[in-house]
């Protein structure tokens, strides 16, 4: 079964890459754009599936650190992605709950999406690859990672997904022009192999008000919407301390919800054309609660600090994570939804 999904899996990825003349396929998410928004209109999507596999054996997430970090928003991070598995215990709505909802879609034998856990950790802090990260020397930053001698990550074609996290100091390419985040595959020449991986980058200092919305807002883009929080035009808290984390956080929720939902781009998306599909956290970007539009995230809670969050996770911690397209409700949902 493994051997046939990974010849399966290296076959559509040559067929993918000849079919795009060598472009940079980007599976992205991007600012927050009001056309996007599909909350509680179903009518406007056609969501399909295209026949490709989903990640439906159990998902074993890989963590490069790339960059100078700091322990603090490391620990933030790595209590989020703990969250994930159904045995942390988190009061409703939780991070696991979240996940439920990615859960709900198939390949077409009927298999669902897999648990997803954190498995390994690789902290790349001499920049093996510079300051400057394209899309391609990314994948190199992957195969060091793997390569390390002694504490390297293994080299997981089968059920491994690697998730490379930028700091502060590196530029990635497009980031802030046009994403904060995206999935891919490596070619084989560089691994050997394909495997799914994807990119976030820290927001604090590049770009913050497109990839730590709605912690902080774009320059020349008049004042804030109305906040949920105090029904005025201030920014919302970050539940965690810092715009940039807080801001990743959402951005990974939607990333690794899309690459197990569509890894070869053949499986779950709306629209015609694969190279640039519309997937599942796509549809519902700046969605949080019930009565998201126009720059207002929807209903979502406070803490004691009148913070904004709508999830829970392990250790105490609060998080503000968007929505994804829930299959059988056919609109964006999440579980602090009020309806």
């Amino acid at each position: 079964m493994d051997s046939k999904f990974h010849f399966f899996h290296y076959l559509q990825f040559l067929l993918l890459l000849s079919s795009s003349c060598f472009s940079l396929v980007s599976f992205s998410w991007i600012p927050y754009n009001e056309n996007k928004n599909y909350e509680g209109s179903s009518d406007l999507v056609n969501l399909e599936y295209h026949m490709g596999p989903v990640l439906s054996s159990p998902i074993k997430l890989y963590v490069i650190w790339y960059g100078q970090w700091n322990p603090s928003h490391q620990a933030t991070i790595r209590d989020f992605l703990n969250s994930f598995s159904s045995s942390s215990y988190a009061p409703h709505p939780s991070v696991a709950d979240w996940w439920r909802t990615v859960r709900l879609y198939t390949d077409q034998t009927g298999q669902n999406i897999s648990t997803i856990s954190l498995s390994g950790e690789f902290f790349d802090f001499k920049y093996s690859q510079g300051k400057y990260l394209s899309r391609l020397s990314m994948q190199y930053v992957i195969k060091n990672a793997v390569r390390s001698y002694p504490k390297s990550l293994p080299l997981n074609y089968r059920n491994g997904v690697y998730l490379v996290l930028t700091s502060y100091d590196v530029q990635v390419q497009e980031f802030c022009r046009a994403v904060c985040g995206f999935h891919y595959l490596t070619f084989p020449s560089i691994l050997g192999v394909t495997v799914p991986y994807a990119w976030v980058g820290y927001s604090g200092k590049q770009c913050p008000g497109f990839c730590a919305y709605p912690f902080a807002w774009p320059k020349n883009s008049g004042k804030p919407p109305p906040s949920t929080i105090n029904g005025g035009n201030s920014l919302m808290g970050a539940p965690n301390g810092d715009p940039g984390v807080d801001g990743m956080i959402s951005v990974i929720a939607h990333e690794l919800a899309e690459v197990s939902s569509n890894p070869l781009v053949n499986a779950w998306y709306a629209g015609d054309d694969p190279i640039a599909p519309t997937e599942i956290a796509d549809l519902c970007l700046g969605v949080y609660g019930t009565g998201a539009g126009g720059g207002f995230v929807g209903q979502v809670y406070k803490d004691s600090w009148g913070n904004g969050f709508n999830l829970h996770g392990v250790k105490g911690r609060k998080f503000l994570v968007q929505w994804v397209w829930n299959p059988l409700r056919r609109r964006c949902f999440g579980p602090n939804a009020m309806d």
